[in-house]
């Protein structure tokens, strides 16, 4: 008999706990040696020729050499060999790791244990065998014959991806199949799992595990959840299952069994799963999700979803919903040159509303307002300044339940070259040869605002507008007089239509507007040429903890023209008179026959004026810390930009200077606030009135062709924007340099199981290292019509603080500054990081969605269906605060 620990949970090897010595004694006919007898002792490394590769197997050959090293001691005592300390046996491709091996060459046995230390009382130095490519076994002890390749395992330990199997014994059979008795099956990594599948009798194959009786285990206490045989998944392929249901209970369709299904392995690279959802009143959801991966190529999912529910009256036809969601991502080095990608989330604008089950109740879903989609291909070639994109988009206004298409949009664009330049130059460029020229090409295909219900329409397709659009720009960029920098350009547009518009009045209340297909084009220019510089202006300080405060101005003067393209003169500019009938008077109208293209045609009104910039930009010089060796004064900025613009048009009648528009941006904190804000003034007087529509006074506003200087005043501030951001935690306070990210390439299996979990559920990821995260958003805008004003203030918080190394709460919320109330969108969550569980517990404490969740599960992907959840539907609150 050999000797082995047959304690039950005395496993971990790094147990801080001393481990009792419960082995059974050694009843082969081999007496053990003392490790003290000198004249067969030996050390180091040392084969052991037991066979050469001459004879067949099957004859009694055997196939390889035993090659044994340790580091204490090996003795040799007739055909059997012991080795001491950090002992190794090599057979083939097998491998053999122990504190204490014995060889029997005549048997051809190996026989390994550990040890228990005499200091720490810890039992050390266990077996870790491996055969070929199989994952490496860890156990107390084993008994393996290197000839049949049987054995016999005590106490095991394995893992295979997120799954371990350890504890009881394992009697290795053949090959492929090995017998296994009261081993556990868990997910956990501890060497005492908190939970796991007892697996009374079974046997083990490459593929499964072929369970006979087994029975849950929490914290080494039995639960009476008990199965008399079941299949167990042992591979890195995929394996097809059913899905078992979860029930619960919704306040408006009943009872139900959610996500009830099936599990089909298509391949190494694809599986697909189909889940369905029954309530007791007769409703129903169905989704079918494939997913993908071609691990250096591509990686997508794509997931289709149906439901018919009925929440009406008994009797009531069903509402019945779908929505399709497509992501896929290319990996960048898989076909260099061209790049495909697709974000796709389109269905009935009611879907997220009448299946709130499907997506876990999850606020933010429920009250989005808009869905898009978007399919994009991309091509660039190598050594040439030309590159192509074609996309497909969707957007679609939940609210208003109209969607628009682009089916497709193309652009096909040459990066600006110097046409005149020479690839052998080898002085400086000549004035000519920094021309620049280049080219872009656009075209689509748009349903503009098609009501839903429409959108399958035969008719629908008449609705469609299309076009393409050529541009041509022109430039030229020169240093002039050492200080400035001249730039010049002519930009050329035109436009091609397959279909154009003609409007005529029915009566003079009534407008008619007509499609009329028929190619049409129309070209239009613009030039523009101008100087800028840039100006610096410095004060320095002599004493004290400031140096120096750096002005920087670039101030940019041009002059722009584009011609006036509204005269009747030009075919596209149509006019219409309606006839006069009692009682409507006449009406005069003109038009272009491109104001409804999807380019539009040339803007109208002449332009010949000039354009004025201001950008502004402040930075310090402080005095360095006392702990900088390097004596160099550190910049500080103080204020990034600063611009101020506007544009004054000679051709124009009245009205010549445009609004003065200011904008900028700044950060401090050392860049961890950012402040952003933006402005614009009237420069005009307004003039208010008053008059009478449907018998009530209603007051009015018209612009005065007077500045508001000339009356003494500053132009009116119209509209006022300031936004600030600040994220704060450890990482922000102290910024470590981190190492190169993992890819898909390059992570390990463990990484992999755990970004497919993020994927499957990002709102289950907490990051509990993070020892807390507050993010505060602050938004204020103001506009000012001179009749009324109108303003917002609002703060957003969000973030998440760790209690303990094993709690953390989130949470979210906006406060509205100018109610002095709180968002009902104010969520809380709180985390409990159970090792190999998780509890989450979502709260929404007021509001329509006001509700609450609770969920228990196990965090491995493979037993997410291991789970308990207490929810409390928003619909079961009628009545909120």
């Amino acid at each position: 008999m050999v000797n082995v620990l047959t304690a039950r949970g005395q496993s971990n090897v790094n147990s801080n706990n001393p481990v009792t010595d419960t082995t059974k004694r050694d009843t082969t006919k081999s007496k053990q040696p003392s490790k003290g007898k000198k004249s067969s002792a030996t050390s180091g490394k040392k084969t052991i020729v037991v066979g050469k590769d001459t004879t067949k197997k099957n004859q009694g050959g055997l196939e390889s050499e035993v090659v044994t090293t340790a580091e204490d001691s090996t003795i040799y005592v007739g055909d059997f060999a012991y080795l001491y300390g950090k002992a190794r046996v090599t057979y083939g491709d097998f491998e053999l790791d122990a504190d204490y091996i014995r060889v029997d060459k005549k048997n051809h046995l190996l026989f390994a244990k550990g040890s228990i230390d005499p200091k720490t009382k810890h039992y050390v130095g266990r077996p870790i065998s491996k055969q070929g490519k199989e994952d490496a076994l860890e156990s107390d002890s084993l008994l393996f014959n290197y000839d049949t390749k049987k054995g016999h395992v005590w106490n095991p330990k394995t893992q295979q991806q997120e799954n371990y199997i350890t504890h009881g014994e394992i009697k290795k059979l053949n090959d492929d199949e090995a017998a296994y008795r009261n081993i556990i099956f868990t997910t956990c990594s501890k060497a005492d799992p908190d939970f796991g599948i007892v697996i009374t009798k079974g046997i083990g194959e490459k593929k499964q595990i072929i369970s006979g009786p087994a029975y849950l285990e929490i914290e080494g206490v039995p639960i009476p959840l008990a199965i008399p045989f079941g299949f167990f998944p042992k591979q890195d392929t995929r394996t097809s299952g059913f899905i078992l249901p979860e029930p619960g209970e919704d306040q408006r369709l009943g009872f139900y069994l959610r996500n009830f299904g099936y599990y089909l392995g298509l391949s190494d690279y694809a599986c697909l799963t189909t889940m369905g959802t029954y309530f007791t009143n007769g409703s129903y959801e169905l989704t079918s999700t494939l997913d993908y991966k071609d691990r250096y190529r591509y990686n997508g999912t794509l997931t289709l979803s149906y439901g018919s529910h009925n929440y009406g009256l008994a009797g009531d036809p069903p509402t019945r919903d779908f929505n399709i969601t497509w992501s896929h991502t290319q990996n960048p080095n898989a076909n260099p040159g061209s790049t495909f990608s697709a974000s796709v989330n389109a269905g009935t604008s009611t879907f997220y509303q009448n299946n709130p089950l499907s997506v876990g109740y999850n606020l933010q879903a429920l009250t989005q307002n808009n869905l898009r989609s978007s399919i994009a291909y991309g091509r660039t070639w190598a050594g040439t300044p030309f590159n192509l994109t074609i996309s497909l988009s969707h957007s679609q206004d939940l609210t208003n339940k109209t969607v628009t298409l682009q089916l497709p949009t193309f652009n096909f664009s040459m990066a600006t070259i110097n046409p005149f330049d020479s690839k052998d130059r080898v002085t400086e460029q000549k004035w000519y040869q920094k021309i620049t020229i280049g080219y872009n090409l656009t075209g689509t295909n748009t349903l503009n605002a098609i009501p839903e219900s429409q959108l399958f329409e035969s008719s629908t397709l008449r609705k469609m507008q299309n076009g393409l659009e050529h541009s041509i720009p022109i430039g030229l960029n020169l240093n002039v007089f050492k200080y400035f920098q001249f730039n010049t350009s002519l930009n050329y547009t035109e436009r091609w239509y397959f279909q154009s518009i003609r409007k005529h009045y029915a009566r003079a209340d009534s407008l008619v507007t007509d499609t009329v297909p028929g190619f049409q084009r129309v070209g239009n220019y613009a030039a523009s040429a101008g100087f800028s510089t840039k100006l610096y202006g410095t004060l320095t300080f002599n004493d004290g903890w400031l140096r120096a405060i750096r002005h920087v101005m670039t101030p940019t003067i041009s002059f722009n023209y584009s011609p006036d393209y509204t005269s009747l003169n030009y075919g596209f500019n149509k006019s219409i008179v309606s006839t006069a009938t009692i009682p409507y008077p006449v009406v005069y109208q003109r038009y272009s026959i491109f104001d409804q293209s999807v380019y539009g045609g040339p803007s109208g009104g002449r332009q010949a004026g000039i354009s004025l910039s201001l950008d502004n930009s402040l930075e310090a010089k402080v005095r360095p810390k006392s702990t900088d060796t390097s004596t160099v004064p550190k910049k500080i900025s103080l204020l990034q930009d600063l611009s101020i613009s506007t544009f004054y048009n000679f051709a124009a009648d009245s009205f010549r200077l445009s609004p003065i528009a200011i904008s900028g941006h700044t950060s401090f904190l050392n860049n961890k606030l950012n402040v952003s804000f933006n402005g614009t003034f009237n420069p005009y007087e307004t003039a208010v009135g008053d008059s009478i529509s449907n018998g009530q006074l209603v007051r009015y506003a018209r612009a005065v062709n007077r500045y508001t200087w000339q009356d003494g005043r500053l132009p009116t501030l119209t509209g006022f924007g300031i936004s600030a951001g600040i994220s704060l935690n450890p990482k922000v306070f102290h910024p470590q340099v981190l190492p190169a990210p993992n890819t898909l390439q390059n992570m390990n299996p463990e990484q992999a199981a755990k970004l497919a979990l993020i994927n499957n559920d990002p709102n289950a990821f907490v990051d509990f290292n993070i020892p807390y995260n507050i993010s505060l958003n602050y938004s204020f805008s103001y506009t000012n019509n001179v009749i009324n004003t109108f303003n917002t203030n609002t703060l957003m918080i969000s973030g998440d603080v760790r209690l303990t190394d094993l709690w953390k709460v989130a949470y979210t919320t906006n406060f509205d500054l100018r109610a002095r109330q709180l968002s009902s969108a104010t969520s809380f969550t709180i985390n409990r990081n159970l090792h190999c569980w998780a509890l989450a517990i979502s709260w929404l404490p007021f509001g329509y969605y006001k509700s609450y969740n609770v969920t228990l599960r196990v965090n491995a992907e493979i037993l997410q269906d291991l789970k308990l959840t207490k929810r409390s539907d928003y619909t079961s609150s009628q009545i909120f605060q």
